[in-house]
């Protein structure tokens, strides 16, 4: 199971600095990943900067809408992790 983003923290340009329950740490940048109609218009960085943490989501989100997966936020500081499914009970 995917360990929890707990932080998340503006760093500049298109740097975000990221924590998850898990301990993992550090800081990413996004700015090669913007493209596409949500996030064309986080290349403004004002518009980037308004990044938040939505808790519910689990993930970072913008006020246009725009989210990444955290799956996604995870390997960027993990590029080994694969997300493994989880194993139901009572499956043959």
């Amino acid at each position: 199971m995917l360990p929890k983003l707990v932080e998340a923290r503006y760093q500049g340009d298109y740097r975000v600095r990221l924590r998850f329950s898990d301990g993992v740490e550090g800081e990413i940048d996004l700015e090669r990943d913007l493209w596409g109609e949500m996030f064309e218009p986080l290349k403004e960085k004002a518009r980037f900067s308004e990044l938040s943490l939505d808790e519910e989501l689990g993930t970072i989100v913008w006020p246009n809408g725009a989210d990444f997966a955290p799956e996604f936020l995870y390997q960027k500081l993990c590029p080994n992790y694969t997300l493994k499914p989880t194993p139901q009970s009572g499956a043959a």
